[in-house]
């Protein structure tokens, strides 16, 4: 029998994603076992992360300043956009130092079994950057999942009319895993490697 606040702590815990019952419990105990002033800062934190990470409203990537600091950095090339699922991934892509253009988070990607569809991703925002002109490439970084391979299918089919080069990333990259946990090098290989849809 746990106290109260303790097992609602656990209980918090167990809902964050890749936390199973045991690792929830671990954490919950050395939260507790934690003195009081490291506590007040992870919850200070948690708070700040709320309070000021929003979404860029040019690309929807994370940031604390809109727009991003990609999206207002004038040395980027505007002419190529790479599209990624999630904000995560906009990060492995600029670790690899290789991509000096600019991004577009869609945040998912389609899964009819899940009931996302096309309607439910950032979609308009990106055929409303391609509508302003001045881009000449789409670079389609989605995930090598099922999920990733249908997103990039429907947008190459539907970027196509619009007279912009879309092409894919190449699949130096695992399929089934997820964009965040490639290396260095492996991402570079896949945008070295992208192939025309």
């Amino acid at each position: 029998m746990l106290p109260e606040s303790l097992q609602h702590l656990i209980d918090q815990f167990k809902r964050l994603p890749g936390i199973g019952g045991k690792s929830a419990q671990r954490l919950a105990f050395h939260i507790l076992r934690t003195p009081r002033e490291e506590a007040e800062r992870l919850c200070d934190a948690i708070r700040q992360v709320k309070d000021r990470v929003t979404y860029c409203t040019i690309c929807s990537n994370i940031t604390d300043v809109d727009p991003c600091p990609i999206c207002a950095d004038e040395s980027r090339d505007r002419r190529s956009i790479c599209v990624v699922e999630e904000p995560q991934n906009v990060n492995v892509v600029e670790k690899t130092g290789g991509f000096r253009g600019t991004y577009h988070v869609l945040m998912g990607a389609i899964s009819p079994l899940a009931g996302v569809g096309p309607d439910d991703l950032k979609i308009k925002g990106l055929l409303a950057r391609i509508g302003a002109g001045g881009v000449e490439e789409i670079i389609l970084a989605t995930n090598p999942t099922v999920e990733g391979e249908a997103t990039a299918i429907y947008l190459a089919r539907l970027l196509k009319p619009l007279g912009v080069r879309v092409t894919r990333i190449a699949m130096g990259i695992p399929v089934g895993s997820d964009l965040e946990y490639a290396d260095d090098l492996t991402m570079t290989r896949a945008l070295e490697g992208r192939r025309e849809l």
